[in-house]
């Protein structure tokens, strides 16, 4: 997980990017397993819409995958009253910014995309900085009892 002072750094960064652009109405940062680290958004359930950030994010990757376009850099979903955009922060994270229908959808992106990048740098400095465990033996995982006749389970 990310220390505290990093933490409060995204948490300052999320809050400049809102007071930057007026219609944005929230704003999250959010492991790529759907952990919050930071959020501004009120009215909205953070650990919610990290979850649905993490399934997005997985689905999303699989897209650009399957369809040879490369790793993943952003989503954009417009909804009847608003849009909901999420950017790569780094090599572990993502933010998601909710915003108002009238927002200029390319100023959207263009800030959405250097707030990502900061955010990516201090999260990444940050995982970079965490002291590592130290590896444990690596034991293989016991075999469940074979019945006479069965054929030998394959773990997937």
């Amino acid at each position: 997980m990310v220390p505290e002072a990093e933490t409060q750094d995204v948490l300052a960064e999320l809050q400049r990017l809102r007071a930057r652009v007026p219609l944005l109405s929230g704003a999250l940062a959010a492991s790529t397993d759907g952990l919050v680290l930071a959020h501004d958004t009120p009215g909205v359930e953070a650990e919610g819409v990290a979850a649905l950030t993490a399934a997005a994010l997985g689905v999303s990757i699989r897209m650009t995958e399957a369809t040879g376009r490369g790793g993943f850099r952003e989503l954009l979903v417009r909804g009847g009253s608003g849009y909901i955009a999420t950017y790569a922060a780094g090599s572990s994270a993502v933010l998601t910014l909710l915003a108002e229908d009238r927002i200029n959808v390319g100023r959207l992106h263009l800030e959405g995309r250097r707030a990502g990048t900061r955010i990516g740098e201090l999260v990444d400095a940050a995982l970079e900085r965490a002291p590592q465990p130290a590896p444990g033996p690596r034991t293989p995982p016991p075999r469940p009892p074979q019945q006479p006749g069965a054929l030998p389970h394959r773990t997937t």
